[in-house]
């Protein structure tokens, strides 16, 4: 298998190994506003005629100048962006022959104080489906036919450079503690709830997936290994717009993912609604194998899921003045599922032939309530001066009943022998409060941000276990337990960005952020223990910085570095138990510290598109799953601090046009991995080097019709600091056609087509030799239809709510509203 997924990779990457020895020719060109002065630090952005695929992207400077190095001959245009100003696009213009110099027609950019009556927007402007700037990645979904009828967690898992787990955990470039954003706003959930949030949401619902490695300071300092900021579409149209979309998948049982959006926009209002829902099932296999004391446990489990997803999400934004927006924000989601297991387990001596079997099933209905209201308000002038405020009440709910019958029966001959019967109500409620201020404003030639932001989380989490005996079910008071969960965390930061010539950019920041947490475990019998009770209180200081060095116009170096914090999840503090089946449970801990990383980073940029980078990064108390064991046949997974954790790290990120009609993207990525760590249960020290391969390529044949062909493929890792896992591969692939005047487009696609994604990981660690594999319902054929509709006037959206304005500081524009 390693063979078969390798190959292509390799044999596409050496024939895209090419690159022109032509003379470039010089692009020249000035941006201005409407009273002719010059306008600085825009967004300029070249693109083809023929087919709107972006070459480079460059900066005014402060008289308004830009210049641009092309190596093709052809025809061309500019599109400049700034905040505070419409976006627009010059005249097509054609560079003739190599080494000429062209003058680019003059941009004329209009602030939001004129009035707008709309813009026409002409040519077909697509974004290239990856981009990669200096410690940044961005998967622009909306281009991509493999995204067909997949969810947000799907396409995380497919994104460069990151990975999950069996758990569903995230990793970037081999580091865990990833924090996931939603448009701009940090998920509150725990790590069991998470993918089934982000499997709620629709492929078709996405614009965009960033990967943030080194954040600044204007982002919480959560998320050791940085952000993926999750972007939902946006429409800046004026009038009725809006797109439909039926999607049918088939894997193991059919599912279908749908949608509809909706957009009205005017010079005062912008309402916007989206829907989208799921209906389908996922069925998931894990294989277990244990050695323990004197004993086998060879364990085969099959869990199916069958789910109901509605996604809704509305908003309203009212432009008060030119100047000045406010606006509101619901965003609903609703799960209602039911997770039904069966395992079967043969128990023997090592060496020898099982004698016991554990038959286990459990059936787990579930309904989970996730809902955010947020207000905003924005104000923005042509000068640069910018003030934002967000405010945001979310509720979390989930609320599950399982039923788990466990049953030994002894082999020979096949006879019952005794059995257990848990009835278990759990109950999770969780109400986060968030208010977040940010100003921007120029200072000394730069711009400089300050702000602040509070959040106030409780949780209550309610675990009753309940004894079912001659089918009546009797509260066990040892088992169950009320676990309250209280964190407050108050954050004060300053930024400031600053380009000293045309040689040398420099950005710093500085956040400090005070957090109080108090987790009070709440037990039904009369014995209370020291973890029932701990409270932390500190203040850190996160320090950020990076500077860029423009060598030439093929050369530029960006040197980074950041401190970040990742909190321990509240299910990870409650210290009680909670059993899987008679043998397997796991257990939180009360006195987990959180994890502190220093990330160190070097970018090389050749040509403006070729990345390769070199980054270092150590995590203080790194956090790990580590397996413990109880007598001679129980085991449990609990999480614990361990000394810490050194990464090394090198990415290139290799983008290549072959022909007009062929692209190729190719991430590669390779780390070098230390845990170490002393704890209760014995010592670790692992030592793992990896790596990982994406590649996309896009064909565009015919008229109407594009192809994709996506690959990826991870080495051998270590998952949550004590598995090490066995390498894992698969590859997509899919094809479109527009129709009806490029209003609406059919897409077929194949996710893993040779069903490959399976996984393998193993652990010998303090008695217990572990042993698992298991695989998920990865093998699906897609279909997908969408239609839109309204008309093309553009209308540059006058409003950014504080969670766009963190979308806009990783290098993106565009507001929230109109979705």
């Amino acid at each position: 298998m390693v063979k078969r997924l390798l190959v292509p990779f390799f044999i596409l990457l050496f024939f895209t190994l090419r690159s022109s020895a032509q003379n470039p020719s010089k692009i020249i060109g000035f941006v201005k506003g409407t009273g002719g002065g010059a306008v600085s630090s825009v967004t300029v952005m070249l693109y083809r005629s023929k087919d709107s695929a972006l070459v480079k992207t460059k900066i005014s400077d402060t008289k308004g100048r830009y210049e641009i190095n092309v190596t093709q001959k052809g025809s061309y245009y500019i599109t400049a962006s700034c905040s505070g100003y419409i976006s627009v696009s010059s005249a097509s213009f054609t560079i003739t022959k190599y080494g000429d110099t062209v003058i680019a027609p003059v941009i004329l950019l209009e602030s939001f104080t004129n009035e707008m009556q709309g813009i026409t927007v002409t040519g077909n402007y697509t974004k290239p489906l990856i981009e990669v700037t200096a410690g940044k990645t961005v998967l622009n979904v909306e281009n991509s036919i493999n995204a067909t009828g997949s969810n947000a967690f799907e396409l995380l898992q497919k994104s460069p450079g990151v990975t999950t787990d069996k758990d569903g955990n995230f990793t970037i470039k081999g580091k865990n503690g990833v924090r996931i954003y939603i448009d701009g706003r940090p998920t509150q959930m725990s790590s069991d709830d998470l993918p089934a949030y982000l499997r709620s949401i629709n492929s078709a619902d996405i614009q965009s997936i960033e990967i943030i490695s080194n954040p600044s300071a204007q982002y919480d300092a959560s998320g050791n290994a940085g952000i993926i900021n999750i972007k939902l579409k946006k429409n800046t149209k004026n009038g009725i717009n809006g797109s439909v979309s039926l999607g049918l998948n088939y894997g193991i049982a059919f599912k279908t993912p749908e949608s509809f959006n909706f957009n009205y926009r005017n010079k005062k209002i912008n309402f916007f609604t989206n829907y989208s829902f799921y209906w389908g099932n996922l069925q998931e296999n894990l294989f277990l194998y244990r050695e323990q004391s004197d004993s086998i446990f060879n364990q085969v489990n099959q869990r199916n899921i069958q789910t109901r997803i509605h996604n809704i999400k509305s908003g309203l934004d009212y432009f008060i003045s030119p100047k000045s927006t406010i606006g509101v924000i619901a965003t609903i989601n609703l799960d209602k599922n039911t997770d039904a297991a069966k395992g079967y387990t043969l128990i023997g001596p090592i060496g020898g032939n099982p004698i016991d079997s554990l038959y286990a099933q459990n059936i787990m209905p579930g309904n989970i309530i996730n809902t955010d209201y947020n207000i905003n308000y924005r104000y923005a002038d042509t000068t640069g001066h910018e003030l934002t405020f967000d405010a945001d009440y979310g509720l979390y709910e989930n609320n599950k009943m399982s039923y788990q019958p466990n049953s030994y029966y002894d082999i020979i001959p096949d006879t019952f022998l005794y059995g257990n019967i848990y009835n278990n109500i759990t109950s999770v409620h969780i109400n986060i409060y968030t208010a977040k201020l940010d100003y921007t404003t120029p200072f000394k030639k730069g711009k400089l941000e300050f702000g602040g932001k509070t959040s106030f989380v409780t949780t209550d989490n309610i675990y009753n276990v309940y004894n079912v005996i001659n089918y009546m079910p009797q509260f066990d008071s040892t088992q169950s337990n009320y676990f309250k969960y209280q964190e407050n965390v108050n954050a004060l930061y300053v930024n400031y960005n600053k380009s000293f010539n045309k040689k040398w950019i420099a950005q710093g920041g500085l956040r400090v952020e005070n957090t109080y947490s108090n987790g009070q475990l709440t037990r039904f019998i009369s014995s209370p223990m020291p973890e029932d009770s701990v409270k932390h209180s500190y203040t850190d200081l996160f320090p950020s910085a990076s500077i860029t060095y423009i060598l030439n116009n093929d050369n530029t170096f960006n040197l980074s570095a950041n401190r970040r914090i990742d909190r321990p999840n509240y299910k990870y503090l409650n210290p009680f138990e909670t059993r899987i089946d008679e043998l397997t449970y796991e257990k939180g801990n009360a006195f987990l510290l959180p994890q502190y990383t220093n990330s160190i980073e070097l970018t090389h940029t050749f040509k403006n598109k070729f990345n390769t980078t070199l980054s270092f990064s150590h995590v203080q108390d790194f956090s790990a799953q580590v397996i413990d064991t109880i007598g001679k046949s129980a085991s449990y997974l609990t999480p614990e601090n361990l000394i810490s954790q050194n990464i090394v790290n090198l990415n290139f990120s290799l983008p290549f046009k072959i022909t007009k009609w062929w692209d190729i993207y190719t991430n590669i990525n390779a780390y070098h991995s230390t845990y170490k760590g002393n704890v209760d249960a014995g010592m670790i020290d692992i030592h793992v080097t990896s790596y990982s391969l994406y590649m996309v390529q896009t064909f565009s044949f015919l008229s109407n019709y594009t192809a994709e062909i996506t690959g990826y493929y991870d080495g051998p890792s270590v998952w949550q600091g004590t598995l090490q896992s066995d390498p894992m591969g698969g590859m997509d692939i899919g094809i479109q056609r527009k129709l009806l005047h490029n209003k609406a487009d059919v897409k077929l696609g194949c996710e893993d087509l040779f069903n490959t994604m399976h996984w393998r990981g193993t652990s010998n660690y303090n008695g217990a030799n572990i042993i698992a594999s298991g695989n998920w319902e990865s093998h699906l054929l897609k279909l997908n239809f969408t239609y839109h509709f309204g008309n093309s006037q553009i209308k540059q959206s006058q409003h950014h709510t504080a969670s766009e304005e963190e979308n806009k500081r990783t290098g993106t524009s565009g507001g929230l509203g109109g979705n």
